[in-house]
């Protein structure tokens, strides 16, 4: 993919699945922003991909407010002229069960990832439509947003939220040719190591040093942060001009279309249902498939 020309902003992008994309994005020619809270790792990432002869300028700066938002779009206006590339990578974790999670636990993840996106893609949008040329915001889910994980409520609440704001961003940005689409990626990162599903596997390739088994990286789709890396490049592409909308999931050897909310069964009565006909209904009608949750814990073969 040819990205020559084009100017992208990624937060979080100092370390991890961030700096994987702004990587990859400047390989493909683009000038990238790099934002993260810590001015050693966004100096780190801009000096390296300069080094690899592209084009970077870096901001130390917590995504959340509108004030961050506004300054990762007038950085890569004043310094590259323009922006046509937004990924919301930003994030952090806070992990703990309902009854111990505390108002300051739900908020601090809430305002990186869910209002953190919003911020930043309003920002970008407003910049986009002005500069009349279309764009791409790519915003970054996670797999505990469309099913749910045990001990993240504010985490999988706020990548289910991004989710729906793809949906509705990319209806409300159609008549300006600005994508928005969401990435689910999986990859062997700090973060994925407290998902309990992963955690076993990736302790034992990191002490062993030894790369993750074949069936991890197909049927688990769970690799490395360059393995994600591909889509999200094409999605920032020109090629990639009538994708919008989607919840895309990436990881190891697997590529994946989710699929959104819908009805999945559905039945009438007449008048209405009482308490006592979805009782007698639910069993063998509406409620006789009953829809998983969480991620599946993965195992490998003959286990």
């Amino acid at each position: 993919m040819d990205l020559k020309g084009k100017v992208a902003v990624v937060t979080g992008s100092g370390r991890g699945l961030g700096l994987a994309y702004a990587r990859a994005l400047a390989a493909a020619g683009a000038a990238v922003v790099v934002n993260d809270v810590d001015e050693a790792a966004v100096g780190g990432a801009v000096a390296g991909i300069v080094t690899a002869g592209g084009a970077a300028a870096g901001v130390r700066a917590a995504v959340g407010s509108t004030e961050t938002a506004e300054l990762l779009v007038a950085t890569a206006v004043r310094e590259f002229g323009r922006l046509d590339v937004l990924i919301t990578n930003a994030g952090i974790l806070r992990d703990r069960v309902l009854w111990k999670m505390t108002d300051d636990d739900f908020d601090a993840v809430v305002r990186v990832h869910l209002r953190g996106t919003f911020t930043c893609a309003r920002a970008a949008a407003i910049r986009m439509r002005e500069q009349g040329s279309g764009g791409r915001l790519i915003l970054i889910g996670s797999p505990a947003g469309q099913r749910g994980n045990f001990g993240q409520t504010n985490y999988a609440a706020a990548k289910a939220g991004i989710a729906a704001m793809a949906r509705t961003w990319a209806l409300e940005l159609a008549k300006s040719k600005i994508t928005v689409n969401a990435v689910v990626p999986v990859a062997a990162t700090e973060m994925t190591r407290t998902i309990p599903a992963f955690a076993p596997v990736l302790e034992e390739s990191a002490r062993t040093g030894a790369p993750l088994p074949g069936w991890l990286r197909r049927d688990a789709g769970l690799g490395t942060v360059e393995d994600v890396t591909g889509l999200v490049t094409f999605l920032a592409s020109d090629a990639a001009a009538g994708i919008t909308g989607q919840a895309i999931g990436v990881g190891g050897d697997r590529l994946a279309l989710w699929s959104h909310p819908q009805e999945k069964a559905v039945a009438f009565a007449d008048g209405g249902w009482s308490a006592e006909a979805v009782a007698a209904h639910w069993p063998a009608g509406v409620g006789a498939e009953p829809e998983t949750y969480g991620i599946p814990a993965p195992s490998a073969p003959g286990s």
